[in-house]
């Protein structure tokens, strides 16, 4: 039993077909997919009030955001907001970023 070579997964990988692949990543995206929150009218108005004081007390914050299904966090400092795009700008170590403000899902004060 000892001398036994096998080619482990190698001899398996002929078996999947360029769809097979395809439908398999595609399967895989779906799991990781993330419904969008609905807010109610009083949860939009905390998420506000928790932008301006964060805004008005430079203090660091994460931010998350929702994007076609897709939760991405950021961390910084609100450095202003454009009222006329709708966006926050947020200084991070690597840069700035704008942020759509209908893409933010929840926001938290660090520091």
């Amino acid at each position: 039993m000892e001398n036994i070579r096998d080619r482990g997964t190698k001899k398996w990988t002929a078996l999947m077909l360029p769809e097979h692949v395809k439908l398999l990543k595609e399967w895989l995206a779906e799991d990781d997919y993330v419904e969008k929150p609905v807010f109610e009218e009083w949860e939009l108005e905390l998420l506000q009030d928790e932008i301006q004081l964060a805004k008005a007390s430079e203090s660091i914050v994460k931010i998350q955001t929702w994007k076609g299904g897709v939760v991405t966090s950021y961390q910084g400092k609100i450095k202003g907001i454009n009222v006329e795009s709708r966006q926050i700008i947020l200084q991070d170590p690597f840069g700035i970023e704008r942020l759509k403000v209908e893409d933010i899902i929840k926001i938290q004060s660090i520091i």
